[in-house]
Parts: C-alpha cells; sequence; structure tokens
C-alpha cells in the first residue's frame, strides 16, 4: 500500500469519510485521494515522494503560487508576534484597505473566516437592509453550505425550492428561488411575480463550480438592472474570481458593480479567510454600527490579515493579460490535443482559470455542463495524475493557473496530455 494510501485507512477511521471536505475522496474518480506533505510555487508533493505540477492551487488562491517567499517572510514574523488575538490589529486595517481600493463595489469590508460564512452574512445583512425574505439564486451556482443555498429547483422558474441535502428543512429554503444561469428571462419572470419580496439576487459573476461557465453578453448588466427595477440587492460571489479575473475582480473586468461582494480563499494567501463588502449605506446596517447582528472570534486574524495583505500587495503589480493568453494557449493545446484523439471538448477559460467539457456542445448553464462525459473525465484525470500532472478530481470545477507557472510546466502538461489514450 502507498503511504497515501494508508493515510486514508487511518483517517477514515476517525474522520468522515477520510476527508474534510467531501470532493478531496477522490470517490467520483474512482481513486483514493494524495496526502500532500509540501508545496512550493506551481507544485505539490504527495506523502509518497512524487512531485506534481499543480492546477488545484488549493481549489484557487494561490495566484502567486504555494509558497511565496513574500508572504512566507510576513508570516514568520507576524507569528512572533502571536497567532490570534481577538482584538483589532493594523493588519487588518491594512487588508480592506487593498480591498476596498481594488473593488469598485466595495465602500466598506468586513473580515470573516470562509466564504461559506461570508454569503452567510451577506444574505442576512441583504433581508435586514432590504425587509425582504426570499432571495434568488443560480442553478449550479456554489455559494458555501449555506442552508438557504443548498437548495435544488423544482418544476418551473418560479418554484419554491426543495432542500438539496438531509438536514435543510423545508422551511428553510421556502424563501429560495432558482433560475437558470444566463437565463435572463427566466429571471424576470421570477421578478414580475415575486419582486417586491426579493432581498437579493446571489450570483457568481463568473461561475465556477460547476465547471467554469462565462456569463453571456448581457447577463450581468440585466442582472443589475433587474436588481434597480425592484429595489433588490445584486450580490456577487466573487469568492472564487476575486482578484483572480482581474485585481478588481469579475466586477472591475465586465463594469458591473454589485451592491455587496463576497470574497474568501485569495485575500487570506491561503489561509483560511473570507469577507464580505458593499456599499456604505449597507455596510452601515451590521452590528455595532446597525441592527444586523454578526460576530466572529477569529475573524481579522493576524496571521490571516498579514497574509493576506502581502498576497494583494504583491498581485498588484503582476501581469494578469500576460498570464491570460499563457493560459489561453494552454487551454487551447490540450483542446487540440484531445480533439487530435477523437475527444469531444468544449472549452471555457477566462484569465488564469479553464474548464475542459468532454462534450461537443457549448457550455453555457449547469444543464449543458452536465452533458460533459464523466467516463471520459474519469479516464483523462487519472492518466493526467499518473504522469504527474494535479487537477481536481471533479469534472464540475476548475482548472487554476499561476504566475509560478512557467513553460517547463506547461511543457510538462502538454507532453503527459500526448501520451493519453482514451
Amino acid at each position: 500500500m502507498t503511504i497515501s494510501g494508508d493515510l486514508f485507512e487511518q483517517a477514515r477511521k476517525i474522520i468522515p469519510g477520510g476527508v474534510n471536505s467531501p470532493v478531496r475522496t477522490c470517490a467520483g474518480v474512482g481513486a483514493d485521494p494524495l496526502f500532500i506533505s509540501k508545496a512550493n510555487g506551481a507544485y505539490i508533493h504527495s506523502e509518497d515522494g512524487h512531485k506534481m505540477v499543480d492546477y488545484v492551487m488549493s481549489w484557487g488562491p494561490m495566484l502567486l503560487g504555494h509558497n511565496h517567499p513574500k508572504v512566507k517572510k510576513a508570516l514568520h514574523e507576524a507569528l512572533d508576534r502571536g497567532t490570534s488575538f481577538g482584538a483589532p490589529c493594523q493588519p487588518e486595517i491594512d487588508l480592506a484597505g487593498l480591498i476596498v481600493d481594488a473593488l469598485p463595489g466595495v465602500d466598506m469590508v468586513r473580515m470573516v473566516n470562509s466564504g461559506t460564512e461570508a454569503t452567510m452574512s451577506a444574505l442576512r445583512l441583504s433581508r435586514g437592509y432590504t425587509g425582504r425574505s426570499l432571495v434568488l439564486k443560480f442553478t449550479g451556482c456554489y455559494h458555501g453550505h449555506v442552508d438557504a443555498f443548498l437548495a435544488s429547483a423544482g418544476s418551473g422558474a418560479a418554484t419554491l425550492c426543495i432542500p438539496g441535502t438531509p438536514g435543510v428543512p423545508q422551511e428553510v429554503v421556502a424563501n429560495t428561488l432558482l433560475a437558470d444561469y444566463n437565463n435572463l428571462e427566466q429571471v424576470r419572470e421570477i421578478f414580475a411575480k415575486h419582486g417586491q419580496d426579493i432581498a437579493a439576487i446571489f450570483v457568481e459573476p463568473v461561475a465556477g463550480n460547476m465547471g467554469l461557465v462565462l456569463p453571456q453578453e448581457g447577463f450581468l448588466q440585466g442582472l443589475r438592472d433587474i436588481a434597480n427595477e425592484y429595489g433588490s440587492l445584486l450580490v456577487f460571489d466573487e469568492v472564487i474570481t476575486g482578484f483572480r479575473v482581474s485585481y478588481s475582480g469579475a466586477q472591475g473586468y465586465y463594469n458591473i458593480i454589485p451592491d455587496m461582494t463576497c470574497l474568501g480563499k485569495i485575500i487570506g494567501g491561503g489561509l483560511p479567510v473570507g469577507a464580505y463588502g458593499g456599499k456604505k449605506e449597507i455596510m452601515d446596517r451590521i452590528a455595532p454600527c446597525g441592527d444586523v447582528y454578526q460576530a466572529g472570534t477569529l475573524s481579522g486574524n493576524p496571521l490571516a490579515m498579514t497574509a493576506g495583505y502581502y498576497t494583494l500587495k504583491t498581485l498588484k503589480e503582476m501581469d494578469y493579460d500576460q498570464l491570460a493568453a499563457d493560459t489561453g494557449s494552454l487551454a487551447e493545446s490540450l483542446k487540440d490535443i484531445l480533439i487530435e484523439k477523437g475527444v469531444p471538448v468544449s472549452l471555457n477559460t477566462i484569465s488564469s482559470i479553464f474548464t475542459l467539457f468532454f462534450t461537443d456542445d457549448e457550455v453555457h448553464d449547469f444543464d449543458s455542463a452536465k452533458k460533459s462525459d464523466q467516463h471520459l473525465f474519469k479516464k483523462f484525470y487519472n492518466q493526467m495524475r499518473d504522469q504527474g500532472i494535479y487537477l481536481a478530481p471533479s469534472g464540475f470545477e476548475c482548472a487554476f493557473n499561476s504566475f509560478a507557472h512557467g513553460s517547463d510546466e506547461w511543457e510538462k502538461t502538454l507532453e503527459a496530455a500526448r501520451k493519453l489514450k482514451f
């Protein structure tokens, strides 16, 4: 048995499923998870001693690469000062300042500890600010494991949702409405029926949890217009896209300004973190300024704030356009190799993110994403992993490039693809 296999056996005895987040089991690709011992730059190292080119990058946040020297140095210095204060500290002001300066939709920001905590808090604030109860989200968009967002669609665009997992009562999701991503007509129909009661539209401006799915032309502007018309809030979940699609997020990239923004991952430089922010008049409703309560002992943790500050400060000087060009070239080359092998492929890519869907059809929503052949993806994943290319173990996840990747890593990736057999 491999070291990773032995560790997995140990873990399953004391951790549900042997993992602390479900997709890590690799069950969907018929493999056992690799246990990771360390990471540096564009590479991760398994406990079995394998060095692998990493396109998971901790599910997105390591845009500078693993263990970046500036971030690591700052963290060492912060560690000497203490790990947690449960009190205000300057690094949280420094990081908040960078976020407010970078994102056009954020006047004020509140730090929390995860993307889920950010969306949960933003939902509560949206309801408190508007005095309304309903929320609209999109099928295939993931906003963390908040009860109100764990819902699947009923029959019809305006149908109230049913729970998507045991443990979420019907009454919890009774105020959640669903529409198909990129379908403005459905959104209009829902608002025509429920608009006066909808507190907010929650959306990933670039969807990243059904694989990468881009907003079609006019979709985000349409959401902005509808929210304005009905007095609802538009909330961008930029946990994946924030500071990765561009330094100013998807909102800067598309020049569509939301009322509120949820953040995570990258703003902690890889440490556990989240944040939500928005217009001052909305954020002033959060306690202690206002009457909408939210709190957290570890919010503004000095280590996470320090890592995030030096990550964003470094990213501000990086060439996003060049990385986008390199990522697009890599993804197109992978697509061409697979097509030459007779494999159906549809590619979606933006900035440093891409997804290869194993289908001939264009992927523009969750239904079209589900047409991707998961049997082909399983073959692709396992053969690439065997050749030292580390990808997300799900066909409904993104691949993340980074500023640490270069020509050597990209060529290794393409060489591995050339050896694939289907």
